[in-house]
């Protein structure tokens, strides 16, 4: 994908190949799963969004009420040569609890479960992998995340991109929530982070 989606658009192919993949990820809200990615080394780019649902109710607004299928989703594209499909998934896994439906700490409700929508069979493989062996292994329970294939990504409204980075600690939901997820990433996955200039 060379320029971003926007808004109202609807993305519903990717191409996969050697320099570029894409998934798709629900881990809670998609500030959360958005600021554990951006730091990692062969994450290209991180893009908020809705996937489950159509494009009528592909917004906010409609996604809180709690009446659309949609899950609040993180479209990832990545480098398989610098980052594999099984770091992206372990990560995703490590960072929010994929053994709880329909919540993330106190944030509730369906939108916010545990969801791969994979773009194609080698990652639902690696999905089911991480569910059947990593989750059962990190929480002693087994995972309820949601795996399907991708059908649709709705880019989430503007200004829920790159939220943490343009917000932070300014926002009692980032420093209480998405702070300590971001800094536990971090400290695990020290080896995987992108260099800072």
């Amino acid at each position: 994908m060379s320029t971003s989606p926007q808004f109202g658009e609807v993305l519903n192919q990717v191409d996969n190949n050697d320099r570029q993949e894409t998934i798709v990820l629900g881990g809670g809200c998609f500030w959360c799963v958005e600021a554990v990615f951006q730091d990692i080394q062969g994450v290209q780019r991180v893009i908020n969004g809705y996937a489950g649902g159509d494009a009528k109710t592909a917004n906010y607004e409609a996604v809180c009420t709690k009446q659309t299928d949609h899950v609040e989703v993180v479209l990832l594209e990545f480098d398989p040569e610098e980052i594999s499909r099984d770091e992206i998934l372990e990560i995703f896994f490590v960072s929010h609890d994929p053994t709880t439906p329909n919540r993330q700490g106190n944030d509730i409700g369906p939108q916010y479960r545990s969801a791969v929508f994979y773009t194609d069979q080698a990652q639902k493989e690696a999905a089911e992998r991480q569910m059947s062996e990593l989750v059962p292994e990190l929480y002693g329970k087994p995972a309820v995340t949601e795996l399907r294939p991708f059908q649709s990504f709705y880019p989430a409204e503007d200004y829920h991109q790159n939220y943490y980075s343009k917000v932070g600690d300014r926002n009692s939901y980032c420093t209480f929530v998405i702070t300590p997820k971001v800094g536990k990433i971090r400290k695990k996955y020290s080896h995987r982070l992108k260099s800072r200039a």
